[in-house]
C-alpha cells in the first residue's frame, strides 16, 4: 500500500437522437484525445529549465506543496464569476450537461449544468458518474512510474522483454511509451478496426485484439524521434503492468492507487453499463458522413479503449486526482514525481502522461460521447475539471465534424476544452489550447 441553468443552443439536435445506422466512413476515434499536443512532432528532450518554463515554479516546490486544510472544505469567493464563465462556455459547446469542479487554497467550488439525458430532461448533478476516457492513461502511468520506483522495471526497458511483435521492440523502450514517441501507430487509426467497431458499438475488445491492429500498421517514425499521440502505446502499458504484477490491471489500480487515495468512486468497469446517476453521453461519431445528428454513446463497450481510457469516475474523485497527478503526493515518492514534471518537454508538451500549457499540468480525456479535462495550476495550487457528456467539436472547425446548429466565430474546440478555458480565466490563471482543425 502506498503512501446551473444551460443553454438549450444545441439540445434540439441531440433530442432528435436514438437510432441511427452506425459507419466508419467519417471515423476520427476520439477515445482517449491526447493532453493538449499536436499530434504528430519532433521528439522533445525534457530539461529542468524547460520543465520550470510551463511549470512557473520549481517542480521540488510542487511536489512538496502542502494541501491546506481550506481547499477540501471552504466556499470560494469568485464562485459567481465560475458560474458565469461556465455558463459562457456551455453556451458555445455542442454539449447538453457539464460538472464543472474548481480547488484552489482557498476553496472548493463544484456545480452542474444543463442537462444529464436530454431526451429524459434529467439534470445534471455533482454526483453523476461519467466516462474519463484518456485520464486512464494519467492512472496507467503512475502504476509503471511506481514499479521503476519499487525495481520492479526500468523506463529503459525494450518492450521486447514484456510483449512479443512489437514494430522495432528491441528499440521502443517504456519511456517511449509513457511519452508517446515509441513510432508505434494507434489501433484507432486502423480502418478495419473503426469498421468493426461501429458495425457493433457494445461488442468486447480484449487487450489483445486492439494490439493486433495497433501493431498490424506500419511505424510512423523511428523509435524516439518524433511525439505521435497513440492509444496503443498504453494498451502495451497495461499489458506490462499486468506481465510485472502478476495481477489484472484493475486490481492493481484499486490496490496501488485508488485505495490509498481513497478515490471510492472512480473504477475500470467490467460491463458497458454506467452507474446511478450518470450523464448519458452523445456523439457524432461513427455516423453517416451526411448526418449531423449525435448518437447516444453511454452503453458502448469502453474495452475498446482498456488501459488507455476504460475508467469511470465523478467530479469529486477528478479534483483529488488531478492534485495528485501533478504533486505525487501519496503514491510517488518526490524524486520520481520531481523526474515526471521535468519530462514534460516545455510548454504544450507530454511527458510521463501529462501534458502542460501555462502552468496548467494534467490531461483531456476524450471517449465516444464524453469529454473530460483534469489540470493542476503549479504556481497557485489551484485544480480545474470539467465533465461534459458529448465530444463534439464546435466553432470553426474545417475538419471535424459539428452540430448542424454548430456556434461560428469561435475557434474550434472540445467542448470540455472550452469551458475549461473559460473558468481557467475566470480564475485568473488563462489556459489557451492548441488550435484545432
Amino acid at each position: 500500500m502506498r503512501q446551473n441553468p444551460a443553454t438549450a443552443l444545441h439540445r434540439s439536435a441531440i433530442l432528435a437522437v436514438m437510432t441511427i445506422g452506425l459507419s466508419a466512413a467519417t471515423f476520427g476515434l476520439s477515445a482517449c484525445t491526447a493532453a493538449p499536443v499536436s499530434t504528430a512532432s519532433p521528439s522533445p528532450t525534457a530539461s529542468d529549465d524547460a520543465a520550470a518554463t510551463c511549470l512557473g515554479v520549481a517542480p521540488e516546490a510542487v511536489v512538496s506543496a502542502e494541501l491546506p486544510a481550506t481547499a477540501a472544505t471552504g466556499d470560494l469567493d469568485l464562485a459567481d464569476e465560475l458560474h458565469d464563465a461556465a455558463e459562457q462556455g456551455l453556451a458555445l459547446a455542442s454539449a447538453p450537461g457539464a460538472i464543472v469542479g474548481v480547488r484552489t487554497p482557498e476553496g472548493t467550488w463544484i456545480e452542474a449544468f444543463g442537462d444529464a439525458d436530454p431526451t429524459t430532461g434529467t439534470s445534471a448533478t455533482a454526483e453523476d458518474f461519467t466516462r474519463v476516457g484518456s485520464i486512464t492513461k494519467t492512472f496507467t502511468s503512475s502504476l509503471i512510474l511506481q514499479l521503476v520506483e519499487d525495481g520492479e522495471l526500468s523506463l529503459d526497458d525494450t518492450i521486447d522483454q514484456y510483449v512479443d511483435g512489437v514494430q522495432n521492440g528491441d528499440e521502443v523502450t517504456i519511456r517511449m511509451l509513457l511519452n508517446m514517441t515509441s513510432g508505434i501507430p494507434s489501433y484507432t487509426a486502423d480502418d478495419a478496426m473503426t469498421t468493426r467497431l461501429f458495425a457493433d458499438p457494445t461488442q468486447p475488445w480484449t487487450p489483445e485484439e486492439l494490439l493486433s491492429y495497433g501493431l498490424g500498421m506500419p511505424p510512423l517514425s523511428d523509435p524516439g524521434t518524433q511525439f505521435n499521440y497513440s492509444n496503443t502505446n498504453y494498451v502495451l502499458l497495461g499489458t506490462v503492468i499486468e506481465q510485472v504484477t502478476g495481477r489484472p490491471y484493475p486490481e492493481v489500480l484499486q490496490s496501488e492507487i485508488l485505495e490509498p487515495l481513497g478515490l471510492e468512486d472512480t473504477y475500470f468497469p467490467d460491463t458497458n453499463g454506467m452507474p446511478d446517476p450518470h450523464l448519458s453521453g452523445f456523439s457524432l461519431q461513427g455516423t453517416p458522413a451526411d448526418s449531423q445528428e449525435p448518437v447516444e454513446t453511454t452503453n458502448w463497450s469502453p474495452t475498446s479503449a482498456w488501459t488507455a481510457g476504460q475508467v469511470i469516475s465523478n467530479i469529486d474523485d477528478m479534483l483529488e486526482w488531478g492534485r495528485v497527478l501533478s504533486t505525487g503526493q501519496g503514491i510517488l515518492d518526490e524524486d520520481m514525481a520531481v523526474e515526471r514534471l521535468e519530462a514534460i518537454p516545455a510548454e504544450g508538451g507530454y511527458g510521463y502522461g501529462n501534458g502542460c500549457i501555462a502552468g496548467w499540468v494534467g490531461h483531456t480525456g476524450d471517449i465516444e460521447g464524453y469529454n473530460t479535462t483534469v489540470y493542476h495550476h503549479t504556481a497557485s495550487d489551484s485544480t480545474i475539471v470539467v465533465l461534459v457528456n458529448s465530444d463534439i467539436p464546435s466553432g470553426d472547425c474545417s475538419d471535424s465534424k459539428t452540430l448542424a446548429d454548430n456556434t461560428t466565430g469561435v475557434p474550434c474546440m472540445f467542448p470540455a476544452v472550452r469551458v475549461f478555458a473559460e473558468v481557467s480565466d475566470a480564475l485568473g490563471h488563462p489556459f489557451t489550447p492548441l488550435p484545432m482543425s
